[in-house]
């Protein structure tokens, strides 16, 4: 009888388990601290001076709205550059006003916990 209870409570768990993750990689649950409470203060960052390029910059890791103010804070952290962030894309698109290293970027990007697949 106690082998059967055990059993339960293990099967419990771990169907709990399973949905947390599923809802997890989905962007829907709590993740990296974030579950839509305490973001990451991205606000609105403006260029100084008239744009001169774009780069577009493939970014693995992210799974919540976190991950994309996290990712978006640390690339407006760079001077002359600003981020939108796109969740479902896996991508950040960089507006720059002034000449940016892809290492800046990809320095940034790592910096924050994330992987840069490709910077073009």
């Amino acid at each position: 009888m106690a082998d059967i209870i055990i059993l339960l409570i293990v099967l419990v768990v771990i169907i709990f388990a399973v949905k947390g993750t599923i809802k997890h990689f989905k962007g829907e649950g709590p993740c990296c601290g974030g579950g839509g409470k305490g973001l990451v203060d991205s606000t609105k960052k403006t260029l100084e001076h008239p744009e001169i390029g774009e780069k577009t910059v493939k970014i693995s890791g992210m799974h919540c709205d976190h991950c994309v103010s996290s990712v978006t804070a640390a690339i407006n952290k760079i001077d002359g550059a600003v981020a939108k962030v796109n969740l479902k894309k896996e991508e950040a698109v960089v507006s720059y006003d002034r000449q940016i290293s892809d290492d800046e970027i990809r320095n940034a990007v790592e910096d924050a916990g994330f992987t840069v697949v490709s910077i073009c």
